[in-house]
């Protein structure tokens, strides 16, 4: 367990359009089971190790007057966040992802620093890094 002054990393939240739809895309394109998706269909998250992949809609109250609105994407612009994976078989991840819905952006291609690395967009836009592990040198 981390002590108060070294945090455990916890939660990467994506604000998406339609929460239930995200979960089950990401489940189907990706890979994960899902650990759960409230009633209301705004909070679902996903069971990724010991990092929680979490999603929320877009626009609720409760954030938007706290910490401002989401900006959202903008076709041909990256967001200031990218989601990575990683993946022993990149290729047929890769596959699978855009059989499921994702946007090929960039086939995955080996790395100068050992890595093979592929890119899609997933149902709102939000680019993801599909790579294998680094191989140590």
């Amino acid at each position: 367990m981390a002590s108060n002054l070294n945090p455990e990393y916890a939660y990467t939240v994506v604000y998406v359009k339609d929460v239930a739809k995200s979960v089950e895309f990401y489940g189907k394109a990706f890979g994960y089971t899902v650990r759960r998706l409230d009633d209301s269909h705004r909070w679902g998250e996903l069971q990724s190790g010991p990092t929680t992949i979490a999603f929320t809609p877009l626009h609720q109250h409760e954030t938007d007057d706290l910490t401002g609105e989401v900006q959202e994407l903008v076709k041909k612009r990256r967001n200031q966040l990218e989601v990575c994976f990683a993946y022993a078989d990149v290729d047929a991840a890769f596959k699978r992802a855009v059989e499921n819905g994702a946007e090929a952006v960039c086939q995955p291609e080996e790395k100068e620093w050992g890595q093979k690395v592929g890119y899609v967009r997933d149902i709102d836009g939000i680019v993801v890094r599909m790579g294998s592990y680094v191989k140590p040198r």
